[in-house]
């Protein structure tokens, strides 16, 4: 669902025209994140990503150049759902090569689909509908971004006894949930409500930055091989859907939902620039591959800083050629061949070619898990 999403959000930059249950993690890689000092990166994340509310609150109080906010929001987004990703164990669902080589065919028949909605049906009607999808989505969202702060100042067995809820009628269908996550969704509640009433670019952009942490943080392509499947898909569906029809631009300025970033400008007749959500979230899960590359090695995030650095790059890339050209720009055109680039170019420069295109995080998560069995039954 979050990926779908991400598909969707894959708009052009630019300026307005117009608890899981997990098997114990083994002792090897529990010594590797803790010598990363990574294990617990709620801390982290939650600095990082009151820095990224700042940014979005600033040009509020001050006069922020938005080019250079869509830069240090997006990379912000990127560094803390990064760092989120990384578990005491590796994922145990990951994406398969058929997943990565379908998604870009499911992301054109979406984004067709929701052409031919605002095309055929009431603008209003799709929006209102589409509002209160994202509604429960972004209440999600926010709680589980925001869970692991709250978590520290509530009583243990909060965070851990589950509260199981059937549904009446569908006693078959049923959720846990822990008291933690009811207190978190409380905020989350009121400020989606906040959202759904205004439809204030604050809102949105905050929703936003859930949306992206939450999809990278949960998100996992297994292997780069797969991870580089995908983003050249989404290389070729980002271009086509920009450059050769009026499909993608006339659906992020008529989609009313925080599926984008938005960023005031001076301009009173382009009041705003904008980042699809999948020009964050897409690069994003490829980035936080290669840090979980690096923690599995036990190494210092050398991989990670290099995908990083050309996340940030191609970003760059991306404004300044909007601005040189004055036209919207599909950003996966400059961003996947600067993450992809970036990071090839070290591990040729390291010789590494051959254990970075052999790491497999669902491999890992197997290895793991048969430890953990192993051990467990010696202590029996």
């Amino acid at each position: 669902m979050l990926l779908g999403l991400a598909i969707l959000g894959a708009a052009p930059y630019q300026h307005d025209l117009k608890p899981t249950r997990r098997s114990s993690p083994s002792p090897i890689r529990r010594i590797r994140l803790e010598k990363f000092a990574v294990a617990d990166s709620s801390d982290i994340g939650a600095l990082k990503l009151e820095i990224g509310n700042g940014l979005t609150l600033a040009p509020l109080v001050v006069k922020v150049d938005p080019n250079l906010n869509v830069i240090l929001t997006a990379c912000l987004a990127v560094y803390v759902g990064c760092y989120r990703s990384v578990k005491p164990t590796p994922p145990s669902e990951t994406m398969s090569n058929e997943h990565a080589m379908r998604f870009p065919f499911v992301g054109s028949a979406m984004l067709l689909s929701l052409f031919l909605l605002f095309k055929f049906l009431s603008k209003d009607l799709v929006n209102a509908v589409l509002t209160c999808y994202f509604f429960v989505l972004g209440i999600i969202a926010l709680s589980a971004t925001i869970l692991p702060a709250i978590k520290r100042f509530l009583p243990k067995h909060w965070n851990e006894d589950l509260i199981i809820w059937r549904f009446p009628f569908f006693r078959s269908f049923e959720n846990d949930f822990t008291r933690s996550q009811i207190i978190a969704a409380i905020p989350g509640t009121f400020f989606c409500a906040w959202y759904a009433s205004q439809k204030h670019w604050l809102a949105n952009n905050i929703l936003g930055l859930a949306f992206c942490i939450q999809g990278i943080e949960m998100l996992s392509l297994g292997s780069f091989k797969t991870g580089a499947i995908l983003l050249a898909g989404l290389f070729v569906y980002d271009i086509f859907w920009v450059f050769f029809t009026p499909v993608m631009v006339s659906v992020a300025k008529s989609f009313d939902a925080p599926i984008k970033l938005l960023f005031p400008t001076a301009d009173s007749t382009r009041p705003f620039s904008m980042l699809g959500l999948g020009d964050i979230v897409i690069p994003g899960i490829f980035v936080a591959l290669a840090l979980r590359f690096d923690v599995s090695r036990g190494k210092e995030s050398q991989y990670f800083k290099s995908a990083f650095l050309g996340y940030t790059v191609g970003l760059v890339l991306t404004i300044v050629v909007m601005n040189w050209f004055q036209a919207a720009q599909p950003a996966l055109l400059y961003i996947v061949p600067a993450v992809i680039g970036f990071l090839a170019v070290h591990c040729i420069w390291n010789g590494e070619v051959k254990p970075l295109l052999e790491f497999d995080e669902s491999k890992t998560a197997v290895t793991s898990k048969e430890g953990s069995d192993e051990k467990s039954s010696k202590m029996e």
